[in-house]
């Protein structure tokens, strides 16, 4: 089980980047697959989730309306594409993958695979 995030870079405030996890080894269709960024010092914070099979959708509170995660199934890929984005926004991004269906706050985790970073840096 591989997972490949990209897509990271510098953006102004208020601009688009959107990033992608790359899964080889797995059916992305099937499991729960999360983004969690950091920023060095801070504890490591969920951010997306969506849940295998039923593709239920969960985002913590200050990326609502602004993140949006999805699944290409054909593709074995999914996707965060990421607006308006803040200075708050830096950090670096890591998708995470199980076999858990996962709902709500339970998508926090735990997982038991893991992708590489992808930073993120936003300018003011």
């Amino acid at each position: 089980v591989q997972l490949q995030a990209s897509g990271g870079g510098l953006v102004q405030a208020g601009g688009s980047l959107r990033l992608s996890c790359a899964a080889s080894g797995f059916t992305t269709m099937y499991f729960t697959i999360a983004w969690f960024r950091q920023v060095p010092g801070r504890a490591r914070e969920g951010v997306a989730c969506i849940s295998s099979v039923d593709a239920n959708t969960w985002y913590v509170d200050p990326v609502k309306g602004r993140f949006t995660i999805s699944r290409d199934n054909a593709k074995n890929t999914v996707y965060l594409q990421m607006n308006d984005l803040k200075p708050e926004d830096t950090a670096v991004y890591t998708c995470a993958a199980d076999r858990t269906q996962r709902v709500g706050r339970s998508c926090l985790g735990p997982y038991d695979y893991w992708g590489q970073g992808t930073l993120v840096t936003v300018s003011s």
